[in-house]
């Protein structure tokens, strides 16, 4: 397993909820690659819950869709934007248990649309939550003239 170096750090205006490292009210997410998987663990707390101990579906969906564009990012070499979601709520998580574990690989690539597959796995390696995103990836060219993306590497 490899860390991914963050493309993002140091870009003028980048101030994103799931990776950005200094939004004060961010997750601070680090990704890593392991093998066909982008993924990542987080610690979630009292903050982000909904019902009592359970962690809000939103936050769920959110942390979905960062690990599902950090695929794009990775194992694309290019940025994108989520055009469709489906999120299925399989078991709670609790907000007051270990950390959790953010997986997703791409399915299937169509041109410029890509399937991905990503799924939150509790303390006890359990699914508890699966997503497939439709993603609309931008070109290589579009990806650098209008966000400056010129590539995601390995530390």
């Amino acid at each position: 397993m490899n860390k991914i170096k963050n493309p993002w750090l140091h870009k003028e205006g980048y101030n994103c909820i799931g990776c950005s490292p200094d939004n004060p009210i961010g997750f601070h997410l680090d990704f890593y690659e392991d093998g066909d998987y982008v993924l990542t663990t987080w610690q979630p707390n009292g903050n982000y819950q909904g019902w009592i101990n359970t962690l809000h579906g939103g936050v769920q969906s959110l942390l979905l869709d960062e690990v599902a564009g950090w695929v794009v990012t990775r194992k694309l070499q290019t940025t994108g934007v989520t055009s469709k979601m489906e999120v299925k709520y399989l078991q709670p998580i609790a907000t007051h248990k270990g950390p959790i574990t953010l997986r997703a690989r791409i399915n299937k690539q169509m041109r410029n649309i890509a399937f991905i597959d990503a799924e939150i796995l509790n303390d006890q390696n359990e699914i508890c939550t699966q997503a497939t995103l439709l993603y609309f990836c931008a070109s290589k060219e579009k990806a650098l003239a209008t966000m400056g993306f010129s590539g995601c590497e390995l530390e």
